[in-house]
């Protein structure tokens, strides 16, 4: 009897490698379940805008959501927290978290940045130094409130808040040349 176990066992291996096949994830299923992983990893981060933030008692309450259905979340945060800079009240962010005893805690804290209209260009710091230093004509806008423009801009810039661009969708405000090159800038990530 022992015999006949011995050579059926081999027998029996080989044919359900044949049948599930040994393979490392080619089959279409083991495919399908890599996006479901990513999405769990998706559904812990919040979207919205820093409505307070404690550094004595180490939360962030941000505002989640769009009209009725938005809500405010308190978030704690640690000294392993990344980005927590991130985090000023007012602006948006962006807030990986995970949960602890039930409880969201932030393990890293990004800024939500504004998407660009198509056909305008994102222009870094250095670019803009360059672009000033060689003389080319460009109209500089500082979209700071007031108070803040008051206490110091870049050299030639005008002030032109959000709200007024708003108002005047920019009439007498932009240059009348529609190729002339406009930089905007304000005092923080959005």
């Amino acid at each position: 009897m022992k015999r006949a176990l011995t050579k059926i066992i081999p027998f029996l291996v080989m044919a359900s490698f044949l049948a599930t096949g040994c393979t490392q994830e080619n089959t279409q299923a083991a495919k399908a379940a890599k996006p479901a992983v990513e999405q769990v990893a998706k559904e812990n981060v919040y979207k919205g805008s820093v409505v307070g933030k404690s550094n004595k008692a180490k939360t962030i309450s941000i505002k989640v959501g769009k009209g009725e259905d938005a809500k405010t979340i308190m978030v704690a945060f640690d000294d392993q927290t990344k980005g927590v800079e991130h985090a000023s009240v007012g602006h948006a962010s962006i807030i990986n978290y995970e949960m602890r005893n039930g409880k969201p805690y932030a393990t890293v804290i990004k800024p939500k940045l504004a998407k660009l209209p198509e056909g305008v260009a994102e222009i870094k710091t250095d670019a803009l130094v360059d672009l000033m230093a060689s003389g080319k004509q460009f109209t500089l806008i500082d979209s700071r409130p007031g108070g803040r423009f008051a206490a110091g801009s870049l050299p030639g810039a005008k002030n032109i808040t959000v709200p007024k661009m708003k108002e005047t969708m920019g009439a007498g405000t932009l240059p009348e040349n529609k190729d002339e090159l406009v930089v905007f800038f304000c005092g923080g990530p959005t």
